[in-house]
């Protein structure tokens, strides 16, 4: 099967792993959190994201995040997300919803940055490609429910443009660009 072929094979089945999971039926800025999953895939693609980042992207609430409690699949469940997006892709959606944002956020100045798993309280120094991955999803992220959600955007945008602009070495040109002409400078 074709690398393109593949891609769509696995989001498909993705969509409707996180369909069967309720994702449809859960409330996010914009519909529901499935319908978010979806653009926040999109703009990775957008962005010229890998294949991993983007299925990551899809899947990147399974565990739920410091910013949204609500989980799709329990911890114990990582081998099944795994199996359907795969071993790298589940990995990176693991690292996104383990961050703990209070601690993690002010450290992505910091060079190395010192990131901590809010599952396990355990501190580690990532290496440049997985920040880079998860900086490229929490950007899709945030810009989509900041397009969703006036009230968050006003409150929050020009803090988020400052995080952006102070960790862009890890974020592409394309997402870099968006998060400048997206969210309100402060």
């Amino acid at each position: 099967m074709k690398a393109l072929g593949r891609n769509r094979f696995r989001r498909a089945h993705a969509e409707q792993f996180l369909a069967g999971h309720g994702a449809d039926r859960i409330p996010h800025p914009g519909g529901t959190l499935l319908a978010h999953l979806i653009r926040v895939a999109d703009v990775l693609a957008d962005w010229d994201a890998d294949e991993n980042i983007q299925l990551a992207g899809l899947c990147h609430a399974a565990y739920g995040t410091d910013g949204f409690a609500q989980s799709l699949l329990d911890l114990p469940e990582r081998a099944t997300l795994a199996a359907l997006i795969g071993n790298q892709a589940e990995a990176l959606v693991y690292f996104y919803g383990s961050c703990d944002r209070a601690f993690v956020y002010p450290r992505l100045t910091t060079t190395p940055v010192l990131f901590r798993d809010r599952f396990t309280g355990a501190d580690s120094r990532p290496p440049t490609p997985a920040l880079n991955a998860f900086l490229e999803i929490t950007a899709a992220n945030e810009l989509d429910v900041m397009a969703h959600n006036a009230a968050l955007a006003a409150q929050h945008g020009a803090a988020l443009h400052a995080l952006f602009a102070g960790a862009k070495q890890y974020l592409s040109p394309k997402a870099w660009q968006a998060c400048d002409s997206q969210l309100e400078p402060g």
